[in-house]
């Protein structure tokens, strides 16, 4: 086993890649609406607006287009809350994650999207007490494939990007790009359609328990 001091780094995606997001998004969406008594063109529109991507502006617009009396901030939280009551990660993906750092590996998350949420869904499902260190970009406002969140997510590690570094995801554009650009190795997640302006990843898998066995079987000392 590598002693920590020497270990190599692998960074997650999170959304996509560690976590189901599209599954827990219909099942808060749903519960939000059915708590506040919104209709289904309420659910609709939100489940739209937050297909790719959520942030409490989302939910300034939501406040405006359906003349709510609710606060968007209020709104927010209770969107915050029912994600993180609804993402679940499986017994496996955590398994493996222990595995990696059992084996002398660094693991960290570098991961788009809203501070609060994110952070809510790491603490929910057990994947914060898993790894070394997390970089969100609404902590820094720099978003893959900017290089900036790959530095900040190996610094929270107690590392520094290399050759060696493994970057996991499900995202051509953010992902694997982000990857390349950071010169470090990409690893993608079959499943999102490939882009072929995107330069190839160094190895692909189907999903991150056979990337991360990827990871133990080929890439350890």
């Amino acid at each position: 086993m590598r002693s920590r001091s020497g270990s190599r780094l692998a960074l997650f995606d999170l959304d996509g890649t560690l976590l189901d997001r599209r599954a827990a998004l219909h099942i808060s969406v749903r519960a939000l609406c059915s708590e506040l008594g919104y209709g289904p063109e309420v659910e609709s529109w939100l489940l739209s607006e937050l297909a790719d991507r959520a942030s409490p502006a989302n939910f300034i617009r939501m406040r405006e287009a359906f003349s709510l009396p609710e606060s968007s901030a209020y709104l927010w939280q209770v969107y915050v809350d029912r994600m993180a009551s609804a993402v679940s990660c499986p017994p496996a993906v955590l398994d493996a994650l222990a595995d990696l750092r059992v084996n002398g590996w660094r693991v960290g998350v570098a991961t788009n999207g809203a501070s609060d949420i994110q952070r809510a869904k790491l603490h929910m499902t057990g994947i914060d007490a898993l790894v070394d260190g997390v970089a969100v970009s609404g902590d820094i406002e720099v978003r893959k494939p900017d290089v900036r969140l790959f530095e900040v997510a190996a610094a929270r590690c107690g590392a520094v990007l290399s050759p060696d570094t493994w970057v996991i995801g499900d995202s051509p554009q953010t992902d694997v790009a982000g990857a390349h650009r950071a010169g470090v190795r990409a690893l993608w997640l079959r499943g999102r359609p490939w882009e072929n302006t995107v330069p190839a990843p160094h190895h692909t898998a189907d999903d991150v328990v056979d990337a991360i066995t990827f990871l133990l079987t080929d890439c350890s000392e």
